[in-house]
């Protein structure tokens, strides 16, 4: 129950209001995967800025981080739990770009 892929990011668009503090120290930025069945220019997942509730009942557009494929699949997908909430950022913390 395994897969493989790659993704192109675009590091300069990273919402930096996102990143936040790990137990182990390390920053960290959610971003939201897409994948899809269907391939477009050979790419069929995509990575997305997650966006609030209210921003997708203003249908608000989506911005898109990068886009990449899946290129290995033992064709099992399982949906991942959810482990301990972690702390936010502060400025100091806070990456320079």
């Amino acid at each position: 129950m395994s897969s493989l892929g790659t993704i192109n990011l675009r590091v300069d668009k990273l919402p930096q209001d996102s990143f936040y503090k790990g137990k182990n120290g390390a920053v960290y930025c959610l971003i939201n995967i897409s994948i899809n069945d269907k391939s477009m220019f050979g790419n069929n997942v995509s990575a997305l800025v997650p966006q609030t509730e209210m921003e997708r009942a203003e249908k608000k557009p989506k911005e898109y981080l990068g886009n990449g494929r899946i290129y290995w699949t033992d064709g099992n997908i399982k949906v991942a739990e959810k482990d301990d909430p972690v702390e936010e950022l502060s400025e100091s913390d806070k990456m320079p770009f």
